[in-house]
């Protein structure tokens, strides 16, 4: 059988054994708008069918019964070290080739080398196993004739169930990459500067010009000013700049909360695992609570209150950052003190010399390690195989933060619970147990010192007054111990991008003004006058229209000020290198693309704090984490129009949930290759959607 295509992707199966013994199959590589999760239990590799192969990797096995599955299969390399999970890789196509290739082997070396055929078996390491359908989705049975092989099989998957019962929920960060780069837009991007849309992109600031000139002519006929009447700027300007210039600045001094916080907690004085994470999460929500409250108070316009509530939320979602992570890493941290203590104890421990004649102790004197291996599940009488591949075991196996190794079931807390007993040890033994310990502390420093390539930020070192006042300023969510950064900074840029941004809000002010505001005093004189709702209603389809086109340039000229131009000045000003701010998000064929794409850094902040936090913390399926991502968005969404229009009406809450079934939508079979359709629809959303929700907080 010739060579699998390269182009067939290995899609990533996740066994655990179920208590009336079947083996639950679960897909680790659906179709998710967001990564999956890192598989907590064994992982089966199967090659993908021809047809399959052609679709994305993303979801071209949607039902593994449809799988033509050959009955014997092999399970490589399913026993590479004791502490590692079971982890067996199923390739039919492999099987094939290696019955093939030893059939014809066999014909011309067998007769004269019996053994040839069983060395080869013992160079790749494999087990024959059968794996068998029960009629039900997911579930199958994994056999096989072999006894040996069968409690290899059994034994794995028990503590794959074992372990994932008894321990408690995994509080791993996952890791994001942050690497040199510019916005698409920015001139800098040497590939954007001759992008095949390039002249549109010129053609709409030339179209954005032409739209300021007409307004302006128009306003100096009838007002004798190119502003015109000017009630939009009078509004943003007319009370309490000061006092909302105050307000940001005490927000962002109330952030150094968390410097503080995390000093008491690395300094011993508050556990993070206990009631550290408690205390934050209280001061979160008394935060939060304090912005909205203080904009109520001050009745505040709708410009001061958004720019104020949004800030706020900036600097919750930054402080929730620098809390969780570092509060992580103080877990961490204290492992790995616990085990340095540990290996010293070890080391000054006296070793039993061996049994022999001229030994002072008998065998029984030994360390009997019958007891350790049953409470923690593993076999100390083979921790030097598992010795010899600690360095390649994945960090993902190990619970970075346990600290009571009691309870914890793996080769460090075997280790531990030998060297508590006080038996005598002899020297291959202290050997094997001072490799397992000191392969676990290597992981552990290799976490704390996270993406600090000199280690100068290594974790507690980075918990600095410099290091947390910087990390407010960056253009970014979520906290890194170090980032990209430029050597220097060009002024001349900053002020190029400063230039634009007051630029782009003067555009933005004479469409509000020319556009927009008459249309909002419209539906305030009929509420004034006394109409009824059902009368208001008649004029909401000619108020929606009205209100399309401006709305639309208004929601793309935020985006381009915020996102292009004010995060690139942060950047600069910083030095911070990674500008990978946003994607191209106007081709989206999808809504999860769009969400993914037009804001990467709120992105990246709900896909590692709140995406995969409720996976790891409250083990919530990939389908759960994802609807609890959609509503915590929607629920900000709808507090943020909440506070701009002073009443509760969950307009855009509902249409935020909408995004689920139409990204189900998205991914059906119907749309699969119709990328015009799929972007059609998006850009028929976002054009119709500002328009419709602002007409209908306005009538109703």
């Amino acid at each position: 059988m010739a060579q699998p295509d390269a182009a067939r992707i290995p899609a990533q199966l996740s066994g655990t054994l179920e208590s009336d013994g079947i083996v639950l199959v679960t897909d680790e590589a659906s179709s998710t708008g967001l990564p999956s999760p890192p598989p907590e239990t064994g992982t089966l590799d199967t090659i993908h069918s021809s047809n399959a192969s052609d679709q994305g990797s993303e979801d071209a096995i949607e039902s593994y019964d449809d799988l033509e599955l050959n009955p014997d299969v092999l399970a490589s390399n399913a026993r590479q070290s004791l502490d590692a999970s079971y982890r067996p890789a199923f390739t039919k196509d492999q099987a094939e080739q290696d019955g093939q290739a030893e059939g014809k082997s066999n014909d011309t070396s067998a007769s004269q080398n019996p053994s040839s055929s069983a060395a080869r078996h013992r160079k790749r390491g494999s087990l024959q196993v059968r794996l068998e359908r029960t009629g039900k989705n997911g579930r199958y049975v994994l056999t096989a004739d072999d006894p040996e092989t069968k409690e290899i099989l059994r034994r794995g998957l028990e503590r794959e169930s074992a372990d994932s019962k008894s321990s408690k929920a995994r509080t791993r960060i996952r890791d994001l990459v942050f690497t040199r780069q510019f916005t698409t837009f920015d001139r800098q991007n040497a590939s954007a500067a001759q992008g095949a849309f390039f002249g549109f992109f010129t053609l709409f600031w030339i179209c954005m010009g032409f739209i300021f000139v007409n307004s302006a002519l128009k306003n100096y006929r009838e007002y004798g000013s190119i502003l015109g009447p000017n009630q939009v700027l009078r509004l943003m300007l007319r009370r309490d700049v000061l006092v909302l210039g105050l307000t940001d600045g005490a927000m962002f001094a109330a952030t150094f909360e968390g410097y503080l916080f995390q000093r008491l907690v690395a300094a011993g004085y508050i556990d993070w695992a206990r009631s550290g994470w408690i205390i934050q999460n209280i001061w979160q929500t008394a935060f939060l609570a304090s912005v909205i409250g203080w904009t109520y108070y001050r009745d505040w316009p709708w410009t001061h209150t958004i720019f104020i509530t949004l800030h706020g939320l900036v600097f919750l979602m930054k402080q929730h950052s620098y809390g969780f992570y570092n509060g992580y890493l103080s877990s961490v941290y204290r492992r790995k003190t616990l085990l340095e203590r540990k290996l010293a104890q070890l080391e000054a421990m006296e070793p039993q010399l061996l049994s022999g004649p001229t030994s002072p102790a008998s065998p029984r004197d030994k360390m009997d390690f019958t007891s350790a291996s049953t409470a923690t599940g593993y076999d100390l009488t083979e921790l030097g195989k598992a010795a010899d591949t600690s360095g390649k075991r994945r960090p993902s196996m190990n619970q970075r933060t346990s600290t009571n190794f009691h309870t914890e079931q793996s080769p460090v807390a075997a280790v531990a619970a030998a060297i508590e007993s006080g038996r005598a040890i002899d020297s291959d033994q202290m050997q094997v147990f001072s490799s397992i310990i000191q392969a676990e502390i290597t992981d552990l420093a290799t976490e704390l010192k996270g993406k600090s390539e000199d280690g100068k930020y290594t974790y507690p070192k980075n918990l600095t007054l410099a290091n947390h006042a910087e990390y407010i300023c960056f253009p970014t969510l979520v906290y890194e111990l170090d980032y990209p950064r430029q050597e220097s900074t060009n002024w001349w840029y900053i002020v190029e991008k400063t230039a634009a941004t007051f630029g782009v809000l003067c555009i933005m002010q004479v469409v509000s003004q020319a556009f927009i505001y008459p249309v909002v005093m419209q539906t305030v004189k009929m509420k004034d006058a006394g109409m009824t709702i059902d009368q208001r209603w008649i004029e909401f389809p000619f108020i929606m229209c009205d209100l399309l086109f401006p709305m639309l340039i208004e929601q793309l000229l935020t985006w381009y000020v915020i996102w292009e131009c004010i995060l690139n000045v942060l950047a600069e000003v910083t030095r911070f290198a990674d500008r990978g701010f946003y994607g191209d998000w106007w081709n989206s064929v999808t809504w999860d693309q769009y969400a993914r794409d037009w804001n990467r850094p709120v992105h990246n902040f709900l896909l590692r704090h709140v995406y995969f936090s409720s996976i790891s913390t409250f083990h919530f399926s990939r389908s759960a984490a994802t609807f609890a991502t959609f509503f915590l968005s929607a629920l900000v969404h709808e507090l943020c129009m909440a506070l701009i229009f002073k009443r509760v009406r969950g307009y855009l809450f509902a249409m935020q949930l909408m995004q689920i079934p139409l990204v189900s939508f998205g991914r059906s079979k119907f749309m699969k290759g119709r990328v015009v359709l799929g972007n059609t629809i998006f850009w028929l959303g976002l054009f119709m959607g500002p328009s419709v929700l602002t007409s209908l907080y306005l009538i109703i």
